[in-house]
């Protein structure tokens, strides 16, 4: 049994295997599943260091992805709701992001209600490509700022 964790664990570890874990766990997370994706790409940096920038970026394309995702699930919900209620909903929040437009999916990297925003876009026909443009914005930066963070207060932890 050690020895299967073992080869596992190194498997992972691999950066041609890291990299595509880290999408498929950064897509996972971005959806309204919740689930961090922060400890995989810390766990492939710290594993590989020279792999902090492509894991930046296979962490932001897979969340990005994500959103989109969920804006389509937004945008699928919102006709739904529309065609069996036969009214269009009025909220506040949904008031709230009609004034920001498409900007407001800059906030998409904030914990819990991220990716929730990313479906109330998509809710309100937000125009999907600006949409699009701006989750990728947030999230880079997201990525960014947590993983070189992570980096600076635990540099050496988890080394080989």
């Amino acid at each position: 049994m050690d020895a299967w964790i073992d080869w596992l664990i190194t498997t992972m570890s691999l950066p041609q295997v890291g990299l595509s874990t880290v999408f498929f766990i950064a897509f996972i997370a971005s959806t309204l599943v919740p689930l961090g994706s922060e400890p995989a790409v810390f766990a492939l940096v710290k594993l590989n260091p020279e792999m902090f920038w492509p894991a930046i970026g296979a962490a932001t394309v897979g969340a990005t992805l994500g959103g989109v995702v969920t804006w389509w699930m937004g945008y699928g919900a919102e006709r739904a709701y529309e065609h069996w209620t036969h009214k269009a909903p009025n909220a506040r929040a949904l008031r709230w992001l009609e004034r920001f437009g498409a900007k407001a999916c800059l906030l998409s990297w904030l914990p819990i209600v991220g990716d929730p925003l990313c479906a109330v876009a998509g809710w309100l026909k937000l125009p999907f490509w600006p949409c699009t443009i701006y989750m990728l914005i947030g999230k880079f930066g997201r990525y960014l700022v947590m993983t070189a963070g992570l980096l600076f207060f635990w540099p050496d932890q988890f080394t080989r």
